[in-house]
This record gives C-alpha cells, sequence and structure tokens, in this order.
C-alpha cells in the first residue's frame, strides 16, 4: 500500500541532494538528509514485489473522508488519536489505470534517490529496476528515469513535443501554470530538464530542451515583484490555493535552483520582456519568501514551529496535540483536538499551512487550512534552505553520475544541390 504524497514528497526531498550535495555537506547534514530519503524508498521497495517486471494494479492511500462527526464511523477524520493508539480499521482502495499518477510519483522519486545512493550500487539498481517498472504503468516520471539511468531513450521521450503538449508545457495562461505541488510536477520536469543544456545536447535536443529553458524563464519572470500573474500581500507570493505556504516554499527552491542553473551555465541572465534579470534577481526573491516564513511578516510571527521567539502553538497535528503518556480512544482524543490549550507537544521544524490574502492567521488547531503542517510544504522548505545555502552551487557531478558521455547525431544532409 503506498500513500498518495510521499512519492511528490520523496521526490523533492532528494533533488537539492543531488544538485547541492556539497551545501548539505558544509551544513553537516548529508547523513541525516540521506537517511530520511532512505526511509522514503525502503518503503516503497517494501510495498513492491521486486522480482516483478510489469504491474497491473496497485494499492494505494487509505480510504478517507468516510466519515465525519455526525457519521460516527471511525476513520481518520471522525477519530482523533495518536498514530501508535489507532485500532479502528483502515480500508485500502485497489485501483489499475487510475493510479497512474501515483505509480508515477514512486518511479520519479525512486529513480531521483537512484542518484543520491549512486556509491552504493546493490542499493541504486534495486530502486532503478523498480523505477523501471513502475513507468511502463504511466510514464510522467521520465525526466527522473533518464538522469538516474542515462537511457537516451528516456531524454528522446521527454523532449518529443507531443508529450510537452499533453503535459501542459504550452498553457502558460493557465492560472496554476508555474505552481508546483501535489497536482502538478511540470514546472519541475521542465527546470530539471532544461539542466540537461549544460551537457551540450545538440542536434534533436537542442529545440525541445530551449524552449523548456524559455518556458522556466516565463514562470520565474511572474515571481518577481514587478508581474502580476500572482499577486501578493505584504510579503507572500499568493498562488491562490488552500495552504498556499507549501506553494510560497516550493517557488522558493525552484527559484534558487534556477538561479544556480543559471550560475553553473555562466549564462548572466534571462529576459522579461524588454527587462534584463540576473541571478541575484532570484535569489532575492527567495530569500523573501523565506524570510516571510521565518518571520518577517506583518504579524512577526514564524511559521516554522520551534524556530524564533513566536510560532504556532496550536498545530493541527494528532500526535502533537496529545500527551505522551496519554492513550485515547477514537473519540476520547476530542477533547485535545477540540482544547484551546497550547499542544503539549511541540513538533520542531514543520511548517504550518497558511495565512489568509491578508497575512491573517488563526493559531487553531480545529482550523487545520491554517495550522496542518504538510510533507510536501516541509520538503520545498528544507530544499529552498538548502538551495539558498552557502558551500558551493550546482553539484554536476552528482545530478549527472549516469549520464555517459555521447555525440549526437549529426543533422539531416541539405537537399541534393541542382543548378
Amino acid at each position: 500500500m503506498v500513500r498518495d504524497g510521499l512519492g511528490t514528497t520523496s521526490m523533492v526531498e532528494a533533488a537539492p541532494l543531488h544538485n547541492s550535495g556539497s551545501k548539505y555537506q558544509s551544513a553537516g547534514e548529508i547523513t541525516h538528509a540521506q537517511g530520511v530519503i532512505k526511509w522514503g524508498t525502503d518503503y516503497f521497495l517494501n510495498s513492491f514485489y521486486s522480482n516483478d517486471t510489469t504491474i497491473s494494479q496497485m494499492v494505494s492511500q487509505v480510504k478517507q473522508k468516510i466519515g465525519s462527526r455526525g457519521s460516527g464511523v471511525p476513520d481518520d477524520d471522525y477519530c482523533w488519536m495518536r498514530p501508535e493508539d489507532i485500532d479502528y480499521p483502515r480500508p485500502v482502495g485497489l485501483c489499475f489505470t487510475k493510479c497512474s499518477q501515483l505509480a508515477a510519483e514512486m518511479s520519479a522519486a525512486l529513480a531521483s534517490a537512484s542518484i543520491v545512493f549512486k556509491d552504493d550500487r546493490d542499493y541504486s539498481k534495486k530502486l532503478i529496476h523498480v523505477a523501471r517498472t513502475l513507468y511502463n504503468f504511466a510514464e510522467s516520471s521520465i525526466t527522473w528515469l533518464y538522469y538516474g539511468t542515462g537511457d537516451v531513450d528516456y531524454l528522446d521521450r521527454v523532449t518529443s513535443h507531443d508529450l510537452a503538449e499533453r503535459a501542459g508545457a504550452f498553457s502558460s495562461s493557465d492560472t496554476d501554470y508555474g505552481v508546483f505541488g501535489w497536482e502538478s510536477k511540470l514546472l519541475g520536469a521542465q527546470l530539471l530538464t532544461r539542466l540537461r543544456i549544460l551537457l551540450g545536447p545538440g542536434y534533436p535536443y537542442e529545440e525541445m530542451l530551449r524552449e523548456f529553458h524559455n518556458q522556466t524563464g516565463v514562470v520565474m519572470c511572474s515571481y518577481l515583484p514587478n508581474f502580476r500573474k500572482f499577486r501578493r500581500s505584504k510579503g507572500k507570493t499568493k498562488s491562490g490555493h488552500l495552504q498556499p505556504l507549501q506553494d510560497v516554499a516550493n517557488a522558493a527552491f525552484l527559484a534558487a535552483l534556477f538561479s544556480d542553473y543559471l550560475e553553473a551555465s555562466s549564462t548572466p541572465g534571462w529576459y522579461c520582456g524588454p527587462s534584463f534579470y540576473t541571478p541575484k534577481n532570484l535569489c532575492d526573491f527567495s530569500k523573501s519568501q523565506m524570510d516571510y516564513i521565518l518571520g518577517r511578516n506583518p504579524r512577526n510571527l514564524s511559521y516554522v514551529v520551534g524556530f524564533g521567539e513566536r510560532y504556532p502553538s496550536q498545530v493541527h497535528h494528532r500526535g502533537a496535540s496529545i500527551p505522551a503518556h496519554k492513550k485515547e480512544s477514537c473519540k476520547g482524543g476530542w477533547r485535545w483536538k477540540d482544547s484551546n490549550m497550547d499542544n503539549p507537544n511541540i513538533i520542531q521544524g514543520a511548517l504550518v499551512a497558511a495565512t489568509d490574502m491578508d497575512d491573517g492567521f488563526q493559531d487553531v488547531r480545529t482550523s487545520s487550512n491554517y495550522t496542518e503542517p504538510t510533507l510536501i510544504g516541509n520538503a520545498g522548505l528544507v530544499a529552498a534552505l538548502v538551495a539558498l545555502g552557502g558551500g558551493g552551487t550546482l553539484d554536476k557531478n552528482g545530478i549527472f553520475s549516469a549520464i555517459p558521455f555521447f555525440s549526437p547525431p549529426s543533422p539531416p544532409p541539405p537537399a541534393p544541390w541542382t543548378p
């Protein structure tokens, strides 16, 4: 059984490790980061029969939203218990073609992690084997499979105009274009694929990679303060989604990563219409979003639990809200959920969900749209902080470690000349 969203989180966690491994090294956190990623990849491997070469069905996440306070049906919405005390049934769902997104997220996470663990050849090969098998179920993990294997067939596919068009790569007028998260990984895929330009791809890849570069540049323009794609509060980019702080963190990460790519390719900047911008403009944007999250905002409140002098105290989290020595029943835990007292356990480092459109915040446990932390939000937060940290720029030896040197085919000869 695989939980939807864990694949996306694992992929985001792994990305900065092989893009900016030296920054983790400088912070003394590389072993810790690898351990966090391996926890997720081991979970995936344990949910998969490793000798399989094809799959036809998947068992997806625990079904939720079956009950409510009024229904009396014990489930993850109705009950409020510490995870280790759960004693009610948690049915899972069997799905076939509709699980393609879940399979793709798992495949991308495993292929990405294979680069992180490239020095452990047996483990890395196992990750690639499962990633390839899942890819046959859903192909949107193709970019990470190319970087994980160096197989040019994946590069051929990911740079096909047909696939890019079906993925919405040319729909920049879409209101969600440029928002990276659970529902769309398009921007991340484009940003990652255009990195291949650094190896001088040549014909026939350069045209589509250049298009990905240009489309990514359009999104980076939209992040800057003098453009109006994403409106701004007093410091925060507005995505228009519920729980938007995860979007803020992910935007900060991708902007810092794009800045690193520009620096690594000795590219001085890019154009937004007639105006020219440098990597520093993107770093300034990323820092402004991190500053907002960490306390430089109208409420002077850090939205990362445990950081700073003031931070949320009623986080919507069952384990944090129930005392460690208390084993509560399904309904017995409601008294902790509904309490107006601070959480007895501080969930250090958790990024809460949101401030509203006017920078307001409700530190109320039952207001989950404000106080609930998410895996993807914290993955983006850590990635952004690492990308903005010192200790080197893009680690080409990491991201390109599986890609062999090859000479691209020559362009077709010109038509025969006749006088």
